[in-house]
């Protein structure tokens, strides 16, 4: 038993250790971050926040573009997401766009009466459908290049709503031939809808400020979130086209592009409004999806990465990008690990000590967060009440961060592994405001999953813990295995609630 203790403990250290290097990465980008910002307001930069280049090309010279809209049964959205993007402000003859329609359900003929509708007003817009879902996603945006005419690709997925001024916007940063990318950041048309929705955005806010402008600011790879973003054509040809091999074919595609020399230019002054996932099994598919093809990604092209010419950190900063999913399996093994330490291992002190001291990451992880949802949203509310709001969430979204753990960890798992699995969709139902309801709504989920009822079980056994290291007046990882106990229960509950919604 002391030797099997003992190597637990080793395996809780790396994991933990593991955690606190990549919150400390997250630090780098968040001083790459700040520096970039605090030589913006020197004005040290010819392109100021709000102040993008203006090119004031007539209706003739403006580059002609495609937009593909990759859908698959999105009957709520469908409509809204046709009749948005023909509001562009952008010359009617200058684009065209391609409805790339795998769906199996009434999607496909409200899909083709917008487009009857709109063909009829003069645009050029076309309805595209396939024999199969070969590839998914990937698979259809590779065979719809042979109907594209576009010097430039731009995509956007069923839940979004770009801004009228998107592609002047984007097309106006191609001047460089260099940039084969121009990624917008993604901003939330229901943030507020459910404590879910608010946690989700507390995340993606990171991702699409500290982050892809970190990354950007420091001369390290970033990449396109496959959708809200503008691809040169030449670039997509270059790098050797959209590859379904990986459930993250738009990471896949930005990894292979930068190698090929190519630049990804990330806007976070423009934004691009979406809907976030509104109920549990919508998230975690997301989730699953993004975690496994995140894996995936790694598996492929990290060989590849480290026998380029890209500089040290540039490949360190590289690693920790695709590895990040693998993240969660440390928070999974840290997590139940730490539960044996505490009921058998005489020397628990140093394992809780140990904790202690990795408590710096979460130091950098709160920073982080911090400057993305206070200090950089000046727009959502006065400060005061911005910094409320995040004293109040950052715990539950720490919590939902550890319940997704054991979700997580079977989907990064299967990713390393090189196990295949369906691309599953995250279904949207329109839901914007808070009058809108899931009730009696299609694609929702119709039975709980192994791991739900897993994520049950484990809600108890962090709740024994929390409880056996109060009675014994040890401390050390109360703290820890309360927000396990609030993370599994919250995860669990939402999923059981979101699966009983009556149809």
């Amino acid at each position: 038993m002391a030797v099997l203790i003992n190597v637990i403990f080793i395996l809780y250290a790396l994991a933990l250790v593991a955690i606190t290097a990549y919150c400390l990465m997250q630090l780098d980008l968040l001083y790459n971050y700040k520096k970039h910002h605090r030589q913006l307001r020197r004005g040290r930069r010819a392109v100021m926040p709000g102040k993008e280049p203006v090119n004031d090309l007539s209706d003739r010279e403006w580059p002609f573009v495609t937009i593909q809209l990759p859908i698959f049964n999105e009957l709520y959205v469908v409509e809204r997401l046709i009749d948005n993007i023909m509001q562009l402000d952008y010359p009617k003859d200058r684009f065209e766009v391609h409805i790339l329609d795998d769906s199996t359900d009434e999607t496909v003929d409200i899909t083709r009466r917008k487009v009857e509708e709109y063909r009829a007003r003069g645009y050029n817009i076309a309805q595209f459908r396939r024999t199969d879902r070969a590839g998914f996603k990937a698979g259809a945006l590779k065979e719809a290049m042979q109907h594209a005419r576009g010097e430039f690709i731009a995509i956007f997925d069923a839940d979004f709503m770009p801004r009228p001024d998107f592609l002047k916007a984007t097309l106006a940063h191609f001047e460089d031939e260099k940039v084969g990318v121009v990624q917008t950041r993604w901003e939330h048309l229901n943030e507020n809808y459910s404590i879910i929705t608010r946690l989700q955005a507390l995340q993606l806010n990171v991702h699409f400020r500290v982050e892809q402008k970190g990354r950007h600011a420091g001369n390290y790879l970033l990449q396109f979130n496959g959708t809200a973003g503008v691809w040169r054509r030449k670039t997509i040809d270059d790098a050797g086209g959209w590859e379904a091999d990986t459930l993250t074919e738009d990471l896949d595609l930005s990894i292979r592009a930068q190698l090929k020399g190519w630049k990804i230019l990330f806007l976070e002054e423009v934004g691009s409004p979406a809907e976030l996932p509104a109920e549990m099994h919508g998230l975690k598919s997301q989730q699953f999806r993004w975690m496994k093809g995140g894996a995936e990604t790694a598996r492929k092209m990290l060989p590849t990465v480290w026998r380029s010419e890209l500089s040290f950190g540039q490949k360190l900063h590289a690693t920790m990008q695709l590895a990040a999913s693998t993240v969660f399996v440390c928070v999974f093994i840290m997590g139940v690990f730490s539960v044996p330490l505490l009921l058998y291992w005489s020397n628990v002190q140093l394992g809780s000590t140990l904790l202690e001291y990795c408590y710096v990451g979460m130091l950098a992880l709160i920073a982080v967060h911090y400057t993305a949802n206070v200090e950089m949203q000046p727009g959502n509310g006065a400060y005061w009440k911005r910094l409320a709001r995040f004293i109040l969430l950052f715990p539950l979204f720490l919590a939902l961060s550890m319940g997704l753990s054991l979700h997580n960890t079977v989907a990064v798992i299967q990713g390393w592994l090189g196990k295949k699995s369906a691309f599953v969709r995250t279904p949207k139902f329109n839901i914007t405001g808070l009058k809108d309801s899931l009730w009696n709504r299609k694609y929702l989920a119709r039975r709980i999953s192994w791991t739900t009822s897993m994520e049950g079980l484990l809600a108890v056994f962090f709740g024994y813990a929390s409880w056996q290291g109060y009675e014994s007046g040890n401390y050390g990882f109360l703290a820890m295995h309360l927000t396990l106990t609030l993370g599994y229960t919250f995860i669990f509950y939402y999923s059981l609630r979101h699966v009983r919604i009556r149809r």
